[in-house]
């Protein structure tokens, strides 16, 4: 674990910090190229990696004070801006950058839903590049292994304040490794066909499954939250719950909603019937086509209704 990279004078360069970045911004470099594969939408890749990213850092820091360490930070309420001390929970990151997404599509009139399906392979990824600054930064360990395997982290981090010189089980290791296995799931669950907004709740519950059996091995936080459950463990049960829920309804709705629809620059709209030429036909008012009297002189007629076009942007 190095916790420094170096020092501006007695100011420290902290590994923390930079991996954090690092995941913002590559977890948007894939979402980008995913986009641009998709053929929609990676025009707002950018904007939505800014906004989602600082939503991200304050929603998994507040997430951390507000539900894992309240305790602490009830009487020290400066420190709560002191993000390079380690707390920033990935479930509030995850829900607040999402919810900023959320808000860009719906104001630049994006079908977030579908652009969510795109692009959440990227979330997972940047998730896991983020456990490597928790390694790094010694936090977010585990608990004792009871045996001589296992981390061992240096004086003057968290787990070394906690357990001293135990070795503790490679928590955060162990889910950086998995958020990869899950980013992998997530790019061949995409490419078969699939309902909209199916990928978004696999995302969901793979993250809630996996984190809810390693918050047994987590150190940094044992207390019990609700009916003997840790509190990630309790809100990562209301999250798979959801995601399955949701999941079998995208299904369902993709089966009994009208087949025809058209989805053009982030609008889903259902083909409407063309009125008009309906209302022509009826009256056999227009031909659909240019015809021939008995007669050899031609006729032109033009088009019931005028033309339309598919170009919705």
């Amino acid at each position: 674990m190095h916790q420094y990279l170096f020092f501006l004078g007695d100011f420290p360069i902290r590994m923390y910090g930079l991996i954090m970045c690092a995941s913002i911004f590559l977890g948007t470099g894939v979402a980008y190229y995913l986009a641009k594969q998709d053929g929609r939408w990676h025009q707002y890749i950018l904007d939505i990696g800014i906004y989602g990213g600082f939503a991200g850092l304050i929603g998994g820091r507040l997430w951390d004070v507000f539900f894992f360490d309240w305790a602490y930070y009830k009487d020290h309420l400066l420190e709560i801006p002191y993000v390079w001390q380690g707390g920033m929970a990935v479930q509030g990151g995850m829900l607040a950058g999402f919810l900023a997404g959320v808000a860009y599509c719906i104001y630049h009139k994006v079908d977030w839903v579908a652009l969510a399906d795109i692009i959440c392979p990227s979330m997972i990824l940047a998730q896991a590049i983020g456990r490597m600054a928790n390694l790094l930064n010694g936090d977010a360990f585990g608990t004792p292994t009871g045996g001589n395997f296992g981390l061992l982290y240096p004086e003057g981090t968290l787990a070394h304040s906690v357990y001293g010189n135990q070795p503790l089980w490679p928590a955060e290791v162990w889910e950086g490794q998995l958020d990869v296995v899950v980013f992998a799931v997530l790019l061949i669950f995409n490419s078969f066909k699939h309902a909209r907004g199916q990928t978004v709740c696999l995302y969901v519950f793979l993250y809630s499954l996996e984190r809810f059996g390693l918050e047994m091995l987590r150190g940094d936080y044992v207390q019990p939250w609700l009916f003997g459950l840790k509190s990630a463990q309790a809100t990562s049960l209301l999250f798979m719950a959801a995601a399955v829920v949701m999941f079998i309804y995208c299904g369902w709705k993709e089966k009994h909603q009208p087949a025809a629809s058209v989805t053009t620059a982030g609008l889903t709209r259902k083909a409407l019937p063309d009125t008009d030429s309906n209302a022509a036909a009826a009256t056999g008012d227009v031909p659909a086509a240019t015809t021939r009297t008995p007669r050899t002189k031609k006729h032109r007629h033009g088009k019931a209704g005028g033309d339309k076009s598919n170009n919705d942007q």
